[in-house]
């Protein structure tokens, strides 16, 4: 395993779910409102992070994207590796420029150790053999984020988000309620969990935005079974395009982004026979990048305005492709 696999994943270990201490993220435009420790019946509690645009008034009703791995967007002076999303700087640059509708980003931290099964796609891994889920078990501990037998809960997870978070977020902020203004992103394990969230939650989710998904789902290639009952799980349950959904899928092809090319094709491949096209699907190859938050930074933008256009522009997209 490479000396950047290994840092990274010490890193995710060791990063927690937030406490009293935390600073707050110190954003250049907007505002940001923590929710701090937020409790549940599903998960472990964790902050919440929501980001207001700049000029926010309730007399306006704004989409929401809720984003994953919540304290690495806004601020690179509170994160591990001394990088973030800088969610707030790229959003703002888009709506000043009149192309990606103002909205609402809520960023939810991880829950550290729980991360993994947290993000896991539970489904595809409990259809999986006995085999299969001791070879990922066996994966996953060599790699630190098993010590028993490695248990998804992902389920729970999205519960917390779409019964617990989500009405919370309706109730206190000023937001379309609707699912063609309510999108989900994140990148890794956080691109995983964002599509899946969208199968689970179709009536709920309008897209995703997943860079860099971590298709594999442990750190190894070889014998593992995961991309397969992913794929297999996708063939049964993402939407059908007429319901409306919009996908965004990238990679890279270096560091962790390297085992991605190969898998995202097959993924591809996939979207084209379930019948999505440039209209409700955008996946993107970025040769050089690698898997970071300043990579992601750097093609944010592209995601945001697949699925925040604004109205008139969207319109004329629509008439120079002939929709």
């Amino acid at each position: 395993m490479s000396r950047f696999v290994n840092s990274l994943i010490v890193m995710l270990c060791l990063t927690g779910c937030g406490s009293s201490n935390d600073p707050m993220p110190r954003v250049e435009s907007g505002t940001v409102e923590r929710i701090e420790g937020f409790k549940s019946q599903y998960v472990t509690p964790r902050h919440i992070d929501i980001w207001l645009p700049e000029g926010y008034t309730d007399s306006i009703r704004y989409p929401v994207l809720y984003m994953h791995d919540g304290q690495m967007l806004y601020d690179a002076e509170m994160t591990w590796n001394r990088q973030s999303w800088d969610v707030d700087d790229v959003a703002t640059e888009l709506f000043r420029a009149g192309v990606v509708r103002p909205l609402i980003v809520v960023g939810i931290w991880n829950g550290g150790e729980t991360r993994h099964p947290d993000y896991f796609p539970q489904k595809p891994f409990e259809q999986m053999s006995q085999e299969g889920r001791d070879t990922l078990t066996a994966q996953l501990r060599r790699a630190g984020h098993a010590k028993e037998a490695f248990t998804p809960r992902s389920d729970s997870y999205l519960k917390f988000i779409v019964e617990e978070l989500k009405p919370f977020v309706e109730e206190k902020y000023s937001v379309q309620t609707g699912r063609d203004n309510t999108f989900i992103a994140g990148a890794s394990m956080g691109g995983l969990i964002s599509l899946y969230a969208v199968c689970e939650y179709p009536e709920l989710f309008g897209g995703a935005a997943c860079l860099s998904t971590h298709w594999v789902g442990t750190f190894d290639t070889l014998n593992n079974p995961f991309p397969d009952a992913y794929l297999d799980y996708l063939r049964r349950r993402l939407p059908a395009p007429p319901e409306g959904h919009r996908i965004y899928f990238d990679c890279g092809d270096q560091t962790l982004d390297a085992m991605y090319p190969t898998i995202q094709r097959r993924i591809d491949s996939l979207m084209h026979s379930r019948g999505y096209d440039e209209t409700n699907w955008m996946t993107r190859y970025f040769p050089g990048e690698d898997h970071s938050e300043k990579a992601w930074n750097k093609r944010l933008h592209i995601p945001l305005e697949f699925l925040f256009p604004v109205p008139q522009r969207a319109a004329e997209d629509s008439i120079s492709t002939g929709i």
